[in-house]
């Protein structure tokens, strides 16, 4: 099955310490984050967990799966694995103009 879980629609109030107490009444936490916004330090309102075994991740999707945090209705589901994503494109160098210079010849 796996022990690592997601945890969405997370309160944007909850922070990694809240994920931990949050989980601990299930079984040995061994990480806990909540994913937070670079710019602007707020919370994305998800995070991941990692239970210590696989039977304590199940109790923990039991026990939460559902359950009113905030206002808000937690989802709690294994993690799936990081999908690889292609490159970004672009660079910020104009729109396709060859990099903002003119390509007339002046002769």
């Amino acid at each position: 099955m796996g022990n690592k879980l997601y945890v969405g629609n997370l309160p944007y109030s909850f922070r990694d310490q809240d994920l931990e107490q949050t989980f601990g009444a299930f079984g040995s936490v061994q990480s806990a984050k909540v994913m937070m916004e670079r710019d602007t330090g707020r919370s994305k309102g998800f995070g991941f967990v990692e239970m210590g075994s696989d039977a304590e991740a199940e109790a923990a999707i039991a026990g939460t799966h559902g359950q009113n945090f905030g206002g808000r209705d937690l989802v709690v589901n294994i993690a799936r694995p990081m999908e690889a994503r292609p490159p970004r494109s672009g660079g910020g160098f104009g729109g396709g103009n060859g990099g903002g210079y003119n390509r007339r010849s002046s002769y």
